[in-house]
């Protein structure tokens, strides 16, 4: 995600800025959108947006407090208050949810998305509540790290390389246990016109675990209201999202991918990534941009897996980049 700290070279980012990305729908002068939101009229006006941050930051800090009572109910009724909650914080804030597509497999689950914005990660919970992966930076935000600690979050330290095999593993032991694990593994938020590709990472987990992958599209209107890119501060993104009329975002599962079809994870990669893709209006295929990212896809790893496991095929080195 976003985040003014200076990023090594080997990261991945989206070209995507709050300067061109994020300005409001019925902001004047001309849009540096190239596909502009024809609705005038879609800014909430004050008094609704200022009852939507507090019920919205409400329901935040009411599931932080409960979350230590939860956590002593049984897995069924844990997920089902998980799913309410999420769907409860994120209609709080004003956000029109419609979800579709195919059933979810069932049994563990490698969940990967698009990354458009913060506001992914409740609405991937409100359909299939999994343990997160997520920057470090994210357990410093105020509430929603101390919410992301407590929801059993995976936090990467996406500066240092050498940490991203202990990732997998961990990812890996979940899967292996029966649990399910969510990854935005483009690397990085973008506006939502433009996505990246899919980093191999996290589908050597799905492999290593023999579990199926789970691909989710996520798509807002309007798409500057929601994107959360580059250095936007979260206070930002969060007025504008309050500020927003008919904010919808749409959630549709495709059919799961059984990682056994596939002979390694870059082909799992790039078959989750074409079931996210939507097509571009223009030319009928995927809009993809590459990212900036420069290290190779082996290192930092010993000539012998970390992945490799004694009940999976040998697995390939890791991806050079954080899962999320």
């Amino acid at each position: 995600m976003n985040g003014t700290t200076a990023l090594p070279p080997w990261f991945p980012t989206a070209p995507c800025t709050p300067g061109r990305c994020t300005a409001h729908p019925d902001a004047t002068g001309p849009s540096p959108d190239p596909d502009p939101d024809p609705d005038p009229e879609l800014r909430a006006g004050l008094p609704r947006a200022v009852v939507r941050l507090v019920a919205g930051t409400g329901g935040v800090l009411l599931g932080v407090l409960l979350a230590p009572a939860a956590a002593l109910l049984p897995p069924a009724a844990r997920l089902a208050l998980v799913r309410l909650w999420t769907r409860t914080v994120v209609r709080a804030f004003g956000v029109r949810v419609r979800y579709g597509g195919n059933p979810v497999a069932t049994g563990p689950l490698l969940v990967v998305a698009n990354h458009v914005s913060w506001l992914d990660v409740p609405l991937l919970a409100a359909v299939l509540p999994a343990r997160a992966v997520a920057k470090a930076e994210v357990r410093r935000w105020p509430v929603l790290g101390v919410l992301a600690a407590l929801g059993g979050t995976l936090f990467i330290e996406r500066d240092r390389l050498r940490a991203l095999p202990g990732t997998v593993r961990a990812m890996t032991g979940i899967l292996a246990g029966g649990g399910r694990v969510a990854v935005f593994p483009e690397g990085s938020t973008w506006c939502g016109r433009e996505r990246g590709r899919f980093r191999p990472a996290a589908f050597q987990a799905a492999l290593d675990a023999g579990c199926a992958v789970q691909p989710v599209r996520i798509d807002y209107r309007p798409h500057d209201a929601a994107a959360y890119v580059g250095d936007d501060p979260l206070g930002a993104s969060l007025w504008r999202v309050v500020t927003t009329r008919r904010l919808t975002a749409e959630v549709r599962l495709a059919d799961p991918l059984p990682s056994g079809r596939y002979p390694d994870r870059r082909a799992l990669a790039a078959a989750a990534e074409r079931a996210v893709a939507r097509p571009d209006r223009r030319t009928g295929s995927p809009r993809v941009v590459p990212q900036r990212a420069v290290a190779s896809d082996s290192a930092n790893l010993s000539p012998s897996s970390v992945h490799q496991r004694a009940r999976s095929r040998p697995a390939a080195a890791s991806s050079s980049r954080t899962p999320s």
